[in-house]
């Protein structure tokens, strides 16, 4: 559905996005990330139109959009930073005004507006003006005009920011319904929303593709991944005990939560064996728990070594 070749986009000297390929997929959530000023959302307006590639090519839905830019941004919702609007209309008439431009029917335009309305929940402020609606309600409003006329491909760009936590849940219930029957490209900076949303996530660092995968997958890049935590006090004897085991790599102690982490060996399991050594020390401990991984840690190992590269170059 969405097909990203050699893509890259200059200004002046500056490279934002540098030989950037990758594909989306109908009934995919592909999630972007990337440090700031990494070229998420220089490649988003390039995908939607609004920028034009510097070299590279775009299709979507198998159209060349340099070719038929028209048919391609018909068939793409936005929802750019920022969603920029007219203030001065009321949420309703805005609404209408957008069905208008995005080409449905005059006896559909009402059916339309009202199911975007009951979708994001804008009931309540159908007849306010966008000016003055919270930065959540502007967001809402957002999400709103780039799903009216039910694109089959829809590019948003932090969909979540400014909302609070029933409003991204909301939000995230809504995108996971939408992505049974399109594409969806999303960039966030909050890395919850990769198990709850995404089905694959791309990492972007200066400009270049540093990781694709799904978010299982990359949390088994973390020194995490299967590690064993639990909560205790421990004395250092008990420590150097756990570290001298042949499964594990290293220990970690947080005095401050009284918190255990214990790191395997690579790619090994310890949960038993970590709980079969407590319980002969007869400790108790208040939790004990395996860990998949943190994708916080995997994305500042990524984007680091990409600038250490860089660097280097």
């Amino acid at each position: 559905m969405i097909e990203c070749l050699n893509l890259t986009k200059q200004f002046g000297h500056f490279t934002a996005v540098d030989d950037l390929t990758f594909t989306a997929n109908q009934g995919q959530v592909l999630g972007f990330l990337g440090p700031n000023g990494a070229g998420k959302s220089t490649t988003m307006k390039m995908i939607t139109g609004f920028l034009e590639p510097t070299s590279g090519q775009i299709k979507v839905c198998g159209h060349d959009i340099a070719k038929n830019p028209l048919l391609c941004k018909d068939k793409i919702g936005y929802l750019p930073e920022g969603a920029p609007s007219y203030g001065e209309m009321e949420v309703g008439d805005f609404l209408y005004f957008v069905a208008k431009m995005r080409g449905i029917a005059a006896n559909e335009q009402k059916n339309a507006v009202e199911s975007v309305i009951e979708r994001v929940n804008l009931a309540n402020v159908y007849y306010q003006d966008i000016d003055t609606l919270s930065k959540g309600f502007k967001r809402r409003v957002g999400l709103a005009q780039a799903i009216i006329h039910n694109p089959e491909v829809l590019i948003m760009d932090e969909p979540t920011d400014g909302l609070d936590p029933n409003q991204k849940h909301q939000v995230r219930e809504l995108i996971i319904n939408m992505s049974k029957e399109k594409t969806i490209i999303l960039s966030t900076h909050i890395l919850e929303e990769v198990h709850a949303v995404f089905d694959r996530a791309i990492i972007i660092a200066d400009g270049q593709l540093v990781a694709d995968n799904t978010p299982k997958e990359l949390e088994k890049q973390s020194r995490y991944n299967h590690a064993v935590s639990f909560v205790t006090e421990l004395d250092t004897g008990l420590l150097n005990e756990i570290k001298a085991l042949d499964c594990v790599r290293d220990v970690a102690y947080d005095a401050r939560l009284k918190e255990t982490t214990v790191f395997p060996s690579q790619g090994l399991f310890i949960f038993d064996d970590i709980s079969q050594f407590l319980k002969s020390r007869s400790v108790k401990v208040n939790s004990l728990k395996m860990e998949s991984g943190r994708l916080d840690e995997v994305f500042r190992n990524i984007t680091q070594d990409s600038r250490e590269r860089e660097v280097v170059k």
